[in-house]
């Protein structure tokens, strides 16, 4: 089993910049794909931002450009630097961790999600 919990979220206010940090803990040794996602009240739940291990991330089209998701392996850790945020980045953010197979990965771990808030 796979611990995710997820810290940094806030409120902020329209351009501004937060940092999302995601801690693994327990069989980090069965996940080498993290992700970032979030839902907004009345919406899907959503991709954000992908980083496989060993290969470059991938990101959304609204926040490319906005959003780095970067990992400090020695912490077991996964961020979301989101910089000029928009009202429309508002929402619930849910880091994921799973495993690479084949062409596509197998996500088994949710975090309990972080609130992020921008205001005008």
């Amino acid at each position: 089993q796979v611990q995710l919990a997820e810290s940094g979220g806030g409120l902020v206010q329209a351009g501004g910049s937060l940092r999302l940090s995601c801690d693994a803990s327990g069989s980090i040794f069965s996940i080498n794909v993290m992700a970032w996602y979030r839902q907004a009240p009345g919406k899907q739940r959503e991709l954000v931002a992908i980083l496989p291990e060993g290969n470059s991330a991938v990101y959304a089209a609204p926040v490319k450009g906005r959003f780095t998701i970067s990992k400090n392996n020695a912490k077991n850790t996964v961020y979301l630097q989101m910089n000029s945020l928009k009202l429309e980045d508002t929402a619930a953010y849910y880091c994921r961790a799973g495993r690479t197979a084949g062409d596509g990965y197998v996500w088994n771990y949710w975090g309990q999600g972080t609130q992020v808030t921008v205001s005008s």
